[in-house]
């Protein structure tokens, strides 16, 4: 299945090319669906392709040399993995899968290479992307020092609340345990206290939002100011 018009597009760097652009690019896009677990890059191995998330998210897993792993960045509709493809680099130094189920484009590597050099609209988004990405980033390395597992566990539902359609969350205890980097019955925990709090609701495997605002004023600190960067950035591009 080829790009759909650029109206019907969900992926914000898409959806924000100009049109001429667009026109372009869609040809070296193709649709694909990606189930929770898709590989999207190995650590170590050549980068293949890029995605352009319509829906689902995926994640930036961190192995230490130990075998310690965790979160270290989380993505969905609003950018590109993996983003060492705009430094020209052809290994991917993380592993990066998906999460929750999601749908995509796919361009080849050589193709978004192409575009970085040709199309300086495409070269100007990607640029402002992966700078939005790493004050994300830098924000999860702040967070994870100073703030407290359910607060750090309140920031991470929101960022996923961000990129789902509606309010469930389909998530297991094991898979935030390995996302926050912690113990499980450090996230049993910390779910209790949310749900204390009426924010959420904890199922198995489904995590629900019950109170966006009050999870919002939980998390302190730790939400909001990435996301603030974020729509700076993608600000009167073009």
């Amino acid at each position: 299945m080829s790009a759909l018009p650029q109206s019907s597009v969900r992926n914000k760097l898409l959806s924000l090319l100009p049109e001429k652009d667009y026109r372009l690019v869609a040809r070296d896009l193709t649709y694909v669906t990606m189930p929770r677990g898709t590989l999207v890059a190995a650590s170590g191995k050549p980068i293949e392709n890029v995605f352009f998330l319509e829906s689902g998210i995926g994640s930036i897993l961190i192995t230490t040399p130990e075998g310690h792993r965790a979160e270290g960045g989380l993505f969905g509709f609003e950018g590109y993995v993996p983003t060492a493809a705009i430094a020209d680099v052809e290994l991917s130094v993380h592993e990066i899968c998906i999460q929750l189920h999601a749908e995509a484009y796919r361009m080849e590597y050589q193709a978004f290479r192409g575009w970085m050099e040709r199309n300086v609209n495409f070269r100007r988004l990607m640029i402002r992307a992966i700078e939005a990405f790493s004050v994300q980033l830098a924000y999860t390395a702040v967070s994870n020092a100073v703030h407290a597992v359910d607060e750090r566990l309140a920031r991470w539902l929101l960022m996923c609340h961000d990129r789902v359609a509606g309010h469930e969350i389909q998530l297991t205890h094991d898979y935030i345990s390995l996302i926050l980097g912690v113990r499980r019955p450090s996230v049993t925990t910390s779910l209790h206290v949310l749900e204390g709090n009426g924010y959420i609701k904890a199922e198995r495997g489904v995590i629900t939002i019950r109170n966006r605002p009050g999870l919002e004023e939980f998390a302190r600190d730790a939400y909001g100011r990435p996301e603030e960067e974020y729509r700076r950035l993608m600000k009167d591009l073009f």
